[in-house]
Parts: C-alpha cells; structure tokens; sequence
C-alpha cells in the first residue's frame, strides 16, 4: 500500500452532510484519564482527573472531531481552578465550532488533616466533581464533593443504657455556584454537621476524642442533610444545590438515606411573584 501523501488534503468525513435532520444533545470523549494540576483557594494539587468533554452537534453535520478535544487538554499546562476552567470550556465550544459543551472532571481531592489530641498529620481523601456548562450564552459551573463523616444514632443513644451504635457516613453535596468556591469549604460543611470528622491517623487519645464527640453529637441521616442545607442556604454563590446523605448503618443490612433538592433562583422568583 502506498504511504498518502502528506502535502494532499485527506477527505474530511465528519464535516459531511447529514441529510437525517437530527440534532445531537451531547457529543465527545468520555472516560478520558488525564493528569492536571487543580487549585482550589491557596491550595495546589496534582491528580489524575476523569474526563468528559461534550459539545452539541447540529442537525446538519454528520460528526463531530474528536481528536480536538484530546487537543486542548493537552494544550492545558497551567493549574486549572474554576476560572480557567470556565476558559476551557469556552474555548472547546470555540475550537468544535459548536453553539454548546460541557466538561466534566472527577478527581480525587486530599485535605491533610491533624488529630485532634495528638496533632497527628495525615491525608483523607475526597472524591471531587467538577461540570461547567454553557448553553444558549450563559455558562454554569457545578461542583460535587464526596465527603466521609461519622454519624451516631440519636436514638439508640436515648434507649441504652450504655453505648450507642455508631457508622460511617458519606455526605454529597452538589452546588452550582455564582462565584469560585475552595473546594476546603464545601468539605468542612460537611464535616461540621456530621456527628465528627474522620481522619487518617488517630493515636489512642485521638481515639477516644472522636468516640465521645460522635456520642455528645448524634445524628440521624435526616438532620445531616437538613443542617448541611441549612447552611447552604445563609451562603449567597450557592445558586441551587443537592444533598444527599447515607449511613452505612452498623446494625442493619441496609442503609439510611435522606436527600434535599433547592433551587434557590426559582424559589426568589417565586415568592416575589404578586398574587
């Protein structure tokens, strides 16, 4: 077979003409593993980030150019926070020629954290989402934190005459937010509602702090979401959020699960509406 010649145009397929008249919603890579520096506030961290890239395709064009989206996240050399991420997403949507797209990243975040008592260093781990859209003009940005926390039975406490069964929990939270937020805020929203915080590394007196803490701050996974999205609500970036808590209960074969949706821009539009 004879090697094409690198000075003639090769025919271009995607940029064919579809006759189906069907718009696509989402088109792009998914799944793509790639390594980026995030900074969230002060805070720098290199990680392996998963990634989709989308752009909406018109009904006019058969497909779209996949090795562009490989293109420009290579081309990303410089730390990417949530500005630069907004960059990103518009300069994909400017290099597909698209009227929309999105990026979705997922990464894991590490907070280093210090025991309580002992003061003990070690790194506890989070799993991070970030989605920025834009659709239509307007450009929005969503971040999700995944968050381990220990949640101790209000009523098991009340019933016993000693002890009360105890789990770990995982608290979610997903906001869309009007301007940048450290990804450290959205952690400790968690972490201070739960019953106590988890960490890495506890000593024996570290040990003991976090079992009495959880035993004079039970939770049900009810007042977990209510007081995580109580205090989304006093914070004005946070646009519209969800909040979703489970307890890996340590006395069943099932868990505890509770979940609180607001949209905060349509309940203002809504109560200052005239009856």
């Amino acid at each position: 077979m004879n090697a094409p010649d690198p000075l003639l145009p090769l025919f271009d397929v995607q940029s064919q003409r579809d006759d189906r008249q069907i718009a696509i919603d989402a088109v792009g890579v998914h799944g793509l593993r790639h390594p980026l520096t995030i900074q969230s506030g002060t805070v720098l961290l290199p990680t392996i980030a998963t990634v989709t890239m989308t752009v909406g395709l018109g009904a006019h064009l058969r497909g779209t150019h996949m090795s562009r989206f490989v293109e420009l996240l290579e081309a990303q050399s410089d730390p990417v926070d949530q500005r630069r991420f907004g960059t990103m997403v518009q300069a994909m949507v400017n290099r597909l020629e698209a009227d929309s797209g999105a990026i979705d990243l997922r990464f894991p975040w590490f907070v280093i954290k210090h025991a309580p008592v002992s003061g003990a260093r070690s790194r506890l781990d989070h799993e991070v989402r970030w989605h920025g859209r834009l659709h239509e003009g307007r450009y929005t940005f969503r971040m999700g934190v995944r968050v381990p926390v220990t949640s101790l039975c209000p009523c098991s406490r009340a019933i016993s005459d000693y002890g009360a069964h105890n789990q770990r929990s995982i608290v979610s939270i997903e906001a869309e937010l009007a301007a940048q937020t450290p990804i450290d805020e959205l952690v400790a929203i968690a972490e201070r509602n739960a019953s106590c915080e988890i960490y890495g590394l506890l000593k024996r007196g570290d040990e003991k702090y976090v079992t009495e803490r959880a035993y004079d701050n039970p939770r049900f996974v009810e007042d977990l979401v209510r007081n995580v999205a109580a205090d989304l609500d006093r914070d004005s970036r946070v646009v519209r959020y969800r909040v979703e808590a489970e307890n890996f209960e340590s006395i069943h074969n099932h868990s505890a699960f509770a979940r609180v949706v607001r949209d905060r821009l349509r309940e203002t539009r809504t109560q200052g509406t005239p009856s």
